[in-house]
């Protein structure tokens, strides 16, 4: 038995949805795990800045005790 055109044409429309939706999932995946790494990133620049901070602040201070102000 041959396919009617209608049954024809709903294959193509349900074909080619699940084909644009499986597309559009992956462009999504892609998206939150570019997003993910981007704040992962952002978070390690951040740690870097506070320990260099600390540093200065450490260094700071030993830069006070070995070398006191006199009047």
């Amino acid at each position: 038995m041959a396919l009617s055109r209608r049954e024809i044409a709903k294959d193509v429309v349900q074909q080619s949805t699940e084909a644009a939706i499986g597309s559009a999932g992956h462009v999504v995946a892609i998206l939150f795990e570019t997003a993910r790494k981007i704040t992962a990133e952002i978070g390690a620049f951040g740690t870097e800045i506070f320990e260099i901070a600390e540093a200065s602040k450490r260094a700071g201070e030993d830069l006070d005790d070995t070398n006191p102000v006199r009047p």
